[in-house]
């Protein structure tokens, strides 16, 4: 499976240790054109050429920090309620979860509704 990451540089570099491509985003700027890249959606800031992914090399989870999703909200939220790969996943940042963000622990207990 391909995967794709977004995020801070020693994020970016610590997945790339283990074969994950990835961008490494500071701003909104850089975290959009590298969300539109992977998604194909063609749509990219001032003074970006990068090109679009051509679908057969488009991964198939697409890893976000926090702070990218935070970033991208509108755009990830939209990308999400239309059901099309790269699936969106996202994991703390170098500063660990946001505040008012779930873990994945507490999000399973809250859908099940029972706590292990």
């Amino acid at each position: 499976m391909q995967y794709f990451v977004i995020g801070e540089r020693e994020i970016v570099l610590a997945f790339a240790l283990v074969g994950v491509e990835g961008s490494v985003a500071m701003n909104r700027d850089e975290a959009l054109n590298a969300f539109n890249k992977v998604t194909g959606r063609g749509r990219f800031t001032a003074g970006e050429t990068t090109a679009v992914l051509p679908v057969d090399q488009r991964p198939k989870v697409l890893i976000l920090t926090e702070d990218v999703s935070n970033m991208l909200e509108e755009e990830v939220t939209e990308w999400q309620m239309e059901g099309q790969y790269p699936l969106v996943v996202e994991i703390p940042g170098l500063g660990g979860h946001l505040s008012g963000r779930k873990t994945l622990t507490e999000s399973i207990r809250e859908a099940v509704g029972i706590s292990v």
